[in-house]
């Protein structure tokens, strides 16, 4: 009875009406920033790798950008994307693409005011993300939403993004694919994590700095060889995402899929559910950046919507349609693994198993960040220590829990994170239009001055040979 209600009130979180505020809200930004998400991406992904690291804050925009990563690039990526084209078929795919490309302008807003508007705490740490710029850019008077989005932010974390649905998918992939019992999967897990999120945001980011690049590369060469395999395969696979996004009779085939809403709704869905654009987690690790420039960490965070879905996402989708095995009985995890396992049948469902760990594993990392400084915010620095015995307890209780209730509240209160911080982009959408145009004008100015230096550098070394010619 409750799981009904629960399932029902889940549909109704997460029905149309999210999905296209979620998408309007990116389609705003993406009209008032001027396609930033096209004009600016070759500098954000410059950025990565060469921000100045200059000004406020506790780790550097790429730890930042890992930590982030960390959180949004999970099962999702592997299970999401074979469920949503399982549920919609290979046109949901596309219809991913389109929620990412919208979600990169959300992204942008989303990191330039988290560090607009983010403070420091009794401890000295940084503090940001939706809580703080609701408070801060709307008024006092806003703190109620500021404190709805904390309660949800948290409840997130401890009872499904952060903890049961991610080590619930390590043990029992583990357990499949090398036999080894949940219980021991689990206490492993909870040594590791208790290890890592014990020493803060610093421990975290320098794991995540480590295992997102190390995981992300791995996956996308294992894919990429699927795709040499079914070389043949991809031309014809990449042709039926495009058609099957717009024609409703490629819907009503063998699959679960019955019409091009169907289609809409599982690609835009999954997208934003794995990317986590508009729904306000990724911009309180943003606030944590050293930059002072607002714009330049919307632009890094940015980047994250583009690698968790137009890459990683994209790859995983390629791999499921060119296999073929998306309109048979395999659904999920197993849909993905199948697609691996029939590439390469010695080793392919290892990979998958592997890739799958390290991804919900660095998402429990993430997540506990962020349940930790939407705590911050509701009770102070005092919390944070309880706050991490009661996280490492409920991963050590993950064997032995799988009420199907907490899931559905899970997703409930991960999509109830979406309307506080979406009203707050939408009535601060004139201050992230302010600091862009700032910035870009600093940038302008800035390789200006950098044009006449050289200039005038050559000039004196055109004038010294002169010289000494004469």
């Amino acid at each position: 009875m409750l799981l009904e209600i629960l399932n029902t009130i889940d549909s109704a979180v997460w029905g149309p009406w999210l999905l296209i505020l979620l998408l309007g809200v990116g389609v705003l930004f993406t009209i008032r920033l001027g396609l930033i998400q096209i004009t600016s991406l070759p500098r954000a992904l410059k950025l990565i790798f060469f921000a100045r690291n200059r000004g406020d804050g506790d780790i550097d925009s790429f730890k930042a950008l890992c930590t982030a990563l960390a959180a949004t690039v999970g099962t999702g990526n592997i299970v999401g994307v074979a469920t949503a084209i399982k549920a919609g078929g290979p046109g949901a795919l596309l219809w991913m693409w389109i929620a990412a490309f919208f979600g990169m302008a959300t992204k942008y807003a989303e990191g330039c005011l988290a560090v607009r508007y983010r403070q420091v705490d009794a401890n000295g740490d940084i503090s940001g993300g939706p809580m703080y710029y609701i408070e801060q850019g709307l008024g006092k008077k806003w703190k109620p939403l500021a404190v709805l989005f904390s309660i949800f932010g948290v409840m997130t974390a401890c009872l499904g993004s952060g903890t049961y649905t991610q080590a619930n998918a390590i043990m029992s992939s583990i357990e499949v694919t090398f036999g080894v019992q949940p219980i021991i999967t689990d206490a492993v897990l909870t040594i590791l994590v208790a290890v890592i999120i014990l020493g803060g945001l610093q421990s975290i980011a320098k794991a995540a700095e480590k295992i997102v690049p190390g995981m992300a590369v791995l996956y996308i060469v294992s894919v990429v060889a699927l795709l040499v395999v079914y070389a043949d395969r991809v031309p014809d696979a990449v042709a039926l995402i495009i058609h099957d996004a717009f024609n409703p009779t490629a819907a009503v085939g063998g699959f679960l899929g019955a019409t091009v809403m169907t289609t809409i709704r599982s690609g835009i869905a999954r997208g934003i559910f794995s990317n986590e654009s508009g729904l306000g987690s990724a911009p309180i690790v943003a606030a944590a950046a050293k930059t002072k420039w607002p714009a330049e960490q919307g632009l890094i965070s940015m980047t994250g919507t583009f690698i968790d879905t137009i890459i990683i996402c994209t790859m995983t989708g390629l791999a499921v349609v060119s296999s073929g095995l998306w309109n048979g009985d395999l659904n999920g995890a197993s849909l993905t693994n199948g697609a691996f396992a029939q590439a390469f049948p010695s080793f392919g469902n290892y990979l998958v198993t592997i890739c799958l760990a390290l991804f919900a594993f660095t998402t429990i990392l993430g997540w506990n960040y962020y349940g930790e400084r939407c705590l911050v915010y509701l009770f102070g620095t005092k919390a944070i220590k309880p706050y991490r015995v009661v996280y490492i307890a409920i991963i050590a209780t993950a064997a032995f829990l799988k009420l199907e209730e907490i899931w559905a509240l899970a997703d409930i209160v991960n999509g109830l994170m979406a309307f506080p911080n979406l009203i707050a982009l939408l009535l601060l959408s004139g201050t992230v239009v302010r600091e862009t145009k700032a910035y870009l004008n600093h940038v302008k100015e800035r390789n200006r001055r950098v044009r006449v230096l050289k200039a005038n550098r050559i000039r004196m070394l055109r004038e010294n040979e002169r010289a000494g010619q004469a």
